[in-house]
């Protein structure tokens, strides 16, 4: 009896891929997010906190319905990376559900926006797979879109790991896991490098100056989201800066944009701190 359930999971299961195989890029990108953003409904509006594992499953289930919607361009051009950023975005909406207000309107809101950041997203890393292979117009364009997903993954990421409260080396353990991968797939849609260890040392160096801004932020009076947004500029400035050197025009202007950037979010941080706590 379970065996034969089973058999017909299974055979559903092919049977969907099949379908999916069979669209054009367009039509398979439109079917996962629809997919993924009704996933991410049911799992925070109906499952409640148990809908965790759930969101951990989508997650996964985002890189493989983008592995499936470019199967025929990753056939002839393999690039692991493009799976970083999909995996974290899905990963970050999931988990900042939790602390979004449980209303109606919020949440349709919130999957909305969920929606239409994975659609931009997916379109962003097929240009990415297209452009290591030739030249593509839309490159800069999926550059920034693709930084700006990173910010947003990046904000409800940290919001969430310092609204745990966690003890210090589990908290810089699980900045890390996050920080790392992000960086990697950062730097790399400048570069295109097919190897995912190729000059892995400058991920490494960023993602430690990270890490040593996150241990102070984590003794710092102040709000989560005050922390993740000071946290999230820091980012910004150093991966930014990194990425302008890459394309070779780290002009004085393009430095005082960043120097602007983390004045802002240092005098945020400042003005919300609880000094007499």
């Amino acid at each position: 009896m379970i065996f034969n359930r089973r058999s017909r999971l299974a055979r559903k299961g092919r049977g969907a891929v099949k379908v999916l195989v069979s669209l054009n890029k367009r039509e398979r990108f439109i079917f996962s997010v629809v997919i993924l953003s009704i996933g991410l409904f049911v799992a925070e509006h109906l499952l409640g906190k148990s809908g965790i594992f759930m969101i951990f499953t989508m997650a996964f289930l985002t890189g493989l319905l983008l592995f499936l919607s470019l199967y025929y361009d990753l056939k002839e051009n393999s690039s692991p990376q493009i799976f970083i950023l999909p995996f974290f975005f899905s990963l970050s909406f999931g988990l900042f559900y939790f602390l979004v207000p449980a209303r109606y309107l919020t949440r349709i809101f919130t999957t909305a926006l969920y929606g239409v950041g994975l659609y931009s997203l997916f379109l962003s890393e097929n240009i990415f797979i297209v452009s290591s292979i030739r030249t593509i117009a839309l490159l800069q364009s999926a550059r920034t879109v693709a930084f700006v997903i990173t910010l947003i993954s990046y904000f409800f990421l940290t919001n969430v790991l310092f609204s745990l409260h966690i003890q210090f080396v589990p908290f810089l353990i699980f900045l890390f896991l996050f920080s790392f991968p992000l960086i990697v797939h950062s730097i790399w849609t400048y570069t295109l490098e097919k190897n995912l260890f190729q000059n892995i040392y400058w991920p490494l160096i960023l993602a430690l100056l990270l890490l040593e801004t996150a241990s102070i932020l984590w003794f710092w009076p102040s709000t989560p989201t005050v922390l993740a947004i000071f946290l999230t500029g820091v980012f910004y400035t150093i991966v930014g800066l990194y990425q302008v050197w890459l394309e070779k025009r780290l002009f004085k202007s393009v430095m005082w944009e960043y120097i602007w950037v983390s004045s802002i979010v240092l005098i945020t941080l400042l003005l919300f701190t609880s000094w007499s706590g």
